[in-house]
């Protein structure tokens, strides 16, 4: 039976937890509520959270990496890449050289490594369809460096329920509540915790779809509330993770926050 002691996430908004509170009452995310569950097994354990929103592969590895390592982790999260898939210039080859190099340092130093592929975005989100390629390109190249270093991968691509709205909130860049409970959930099993299984991965109850001129309508609202302030930022060379830094750089008992959301 796997018992972490130190387990540091590194990573973007995902892992950051946004879209799983707010700003103001705190967020939690799935890396939060994988330590909650962590904590259960091994009330010793320290956690860590790196991860801040709007950062690159590059600034992830650049900026995130040593400081992890400086933890003495055994297990470490890792996801990187979809602020880069969303730009208009896009490396697949010098992202997965960041994801290599970190994974690389990570196993080197001896600790578990854990992440999972991006899910297809297309489903649930029309204009996000230009993104696919980009997706299945970069899925391809985390499921080798999986492969060869050892990582423990949940398979988020292909998971039907992982393209549920109901799991996304509204700005569709972030899991929801549900959603990244779902992440924590596929996170345990694959690192084989005690009574983890493959539950996440059932449908959500059947929900019938919306008529054409309710999507029409949420299509155009999401497009002006969300899609406009970001291709705004990106314009201005602006991130929304300007001036922010880690919510949780140091290794603290994982908080025994309530988890009232569930898939189950």
């Amino acid at each position: 039976m796997p018992q972490y002691h130190r387990y540091v996430a590194v990573g973007d908004s995902q892992t950051e937890g946004v879209g799983d509170g707010d700003d103001a009452a705190g967020l939690r995310g799935w890396a939060d509520r994988l330590a909650v569950r962590l904590a259960a097994e091994n009330p010793e354990l320290g956690y860590a959270n790196l991860a801040v929103r709007g950062r690159t592969a590059q600034q992830i590895h650049a900026e995130q990496l040593a400081p992890a390592l400086e933890l003495k982790p055994d297990l470490v999260s890792i996801v990187a890449g979809m602020n880069d898939l969303m730009r208009p210039r896009c490396d697949i080859g010098e992202v997965a050289g960041h994801l290599e190099a970190m994974f690389a340092a990570c196993t080197e130093a001896g600790a578990e490594v854990a992440t999972f592929t991006f899910p297809d975005v297309s489903r649930f989100s029309p204009f996000a369809r230009p993104l696919l390629p980009r997706v299945v390109a970069l899925n391809s190249r985390v499921r080798e460096l999986s492969s060869q270093y050892g990582v423990h991968l949940a398979e988020m691509y292909g998971t039907p329920v992982v393209t549920d709205a109901r799991l996304w909130s509204p700005d569709r860049l972030h899991a929801g509540p549900l959603g990244h409970q779902l992440l924590a959930d596929a996170v345990a099993e694959v690192l084989g915790l005690p009574g983890a299984d493959d539950s996440w991965t059932r449908p959500l109850p059947h929900r019938p779809a919306p008529g054409l001129p309710a999507t029409v309508a949420t299509e155009l609202r999401w497009v002006g509330t969300f899609l406009g302030p970001w291709l705004g930022r990106r314009l201005r060379g602006r991130s929304s993770g300007d001036g922010r830094t880690a919510k949780r750089p140091q290794l603290l008992p994982a908080d025994p926050l309530p988890l009232p959301d569930s898939l189950g």
